[in-house]
């Protein structure tokens, strides 16, 4: 909590004057490693990697695997060799993964160069993995049993392995040529009475798993669906590689998330957090779209001057242009919104596209024919226009008309962007908003020269 980060922050500052390193370590022992992380950012490098030193190697590890990737850099380019290798060591493969793909090749060299031969093969085999996929995530530490073992020999083993596995929770038991077979957890072995029980006797064979090359939300999904805390990742002969741990799994949900929301603002995804980005990259990220939605809102401006003798002629239909367009792109907006996030949840795939399809025209209806209705009874009880009947058909239908195309259009392109291998989150509101924009004044325009044409 703030308060205890605070008193720590306070106390290590107290500490780190008085030049009180032993006391320094005992407190960072008993604090929690994102604390710390938190800590070192606010110090400058040369001291931070000075506090990095007085922590036990494997603390080390932890603490460094919580800091931003920006300051990784700069305390690896600070680092001696020998200071690199104690923490490359250390450090979970996913997690030392992570930092190298954020650094510049120089530096990512200069680590490499100071890892053992396992370490190395070992890192660059995930380098290899495309970032989406579930490769890209995985660890490679993970706790392996053999069928044949017994209940007892599988508990020496896991007291020997534990300390330099990622989570022991899940214990994977693997037949020849490291094939998975069968999964357990701690608790199926501790809560056996008979240490000469087979391990496979009580595995699960039914084993939940990804391929390395799946896309990692593959992963999140299964993760999520099962209530899995690691889920065993295999190549394409059933061979496990690795696990992805829960952590990694909510490190996924959170860059897809900015993604999709970066994506439905028009935005182009960035990975360097907002205060960090320049303002150029900012502009460069946002002016792509903005630029192809400008030269297609120009389109509303030709419209207008296609139906100008109508504007001049009854001035009362544009008043009711904002009302209509605005109604139009929040209708959408709300459908993409609530069709994306079925999706993401995996709540509907595409064979139930009619079904949206269908839900969505019956949503449209209702809220259309209410909308058309209400503005309908606005303008016959509160103008005056001889016309008022024929004025209030006009923006009716066109209200039920608008409501109905940018709900339609709104679960339509989500799915069709999926059925084409494309973000759904790409074709979200400002795209909706453009399309129905355009088409709801064609309508509306027409509409009035076909019902008011004799004033026209």
């Amino acid at each position: 909590m703030k308060e205890n980060y605070e008193i720590f922050e306070s106390e290590m500052n107290e500490l780190f004057e008085n030049k009180s390193y032993k006391k320094m370590r005992e407190l960072i022992e008993d604090t929690p490693e994102a604390d710390t992380a938190e800590y070192l950012q606010t110090l400058e490098t040369k001291n931070a990697l000075l506090v990095v030193k007085l922590m036990p190697k494997d603390l080390a590890a932890d603490v460094f695997s919580y800091i931003e990737p920006d300051y990784q850099e700069q305390l690896v380019g600070i680092a001696s060799d020998e200071e690199i290798k104690k923490l490359i060591e250390e450090l979970a493969t996913d997690d030392a993964v992570d930092m190298l793909e954020e650094m510049p090749a120089n530096l990512v060299q200069k680590v490499l160069r100071n890892a053992n031969a396992n370490t190395r093969a070992e890192i660059n085999k995930f380098l290899n993995y495309h970032e989406d996929s579930v490769g890209s995530i995985m660890t490679s530490e993970y706790t392996s049993l053999k069928s044949g073992m017994t209940v007892g020999e599988a508990i020496e083993y896991i007291r020997k392995v534990s300390y330099h596995k990622e989570t022991v929770y899940n214990c994977y038991v693997l037949g020849e040529r490291r094939k998975l077979i069968g999964v357990l957890e701690l608790s199926d072995i501790l809560g056996c009475r008979d240490d000469e029980e087979l391990i496979e006797n009580l595995m699960e064979t039914n084993v939940i798993k990804v391929e390395t090359h799946d896309d990692r939300e593959e992963a999140v999904r299964l993760t999520q669906k099962y209530d899995l805390f690691a889920l065993p990742v295999v190549d394409s002969e059933n061979r496990i590689v690795g696990i992805v741990t829960v952590d990694d799994v909510v490190d996924v949900i959170e860059e897809e998330a900015t993604r999709d929301i970066e994506q439905m603002a028009a935005i182009v995804p960035t990975e360097t957090p907002y205060l960090k980005t320049s303002t150029f990259s900012h502009v460069k990220a946002r002016i792509p779209w903005l630029f192809v939605l400008m030269l297609a809102g120009m389109l509303n401006g030709v419209i207008l001057g296609k139906y100008e003798v109508a504007i001049s002629a009854l001035p009362l239909l544009v008043t009711f242009m904002p009302m209509l367009t605005g109604t139009g792109g929040n209708s959408g907006s709300q459908t993409t919104a609530t069709v994306i996030r079925a999706m993401t949840l995996d709540e509907i795939s595409l064979r139930d596209s009619f079904r949206v399809m269908w839900k969505e025209i019956r949503v449209a209806l209702i809220i259309g024919v209410t909308f058309g209705a209400l503005n309908f009874a606005r303008i016959y009880f509160f103008t005056d226009d001889p016309d008022r009947v024929m004025m209030g058909l006009v923006l009716g239908l066109a209200m039920i008309f608008t409501i109905l195309m940018a709900k339609t259009l709104g679960a339509f392109l989500p799915l069709l962007a999926k059925r084409i291998k494309l973000d759904p989150a790409v074709v979200a509101s400002p795209m909706i908003t453009t399309i129905v924009d355009v088409v709801s004044l064609t309508f509306y325009f027409n509409l009035a020269m076909v019902l008011l044409g004799h004033r026209i």
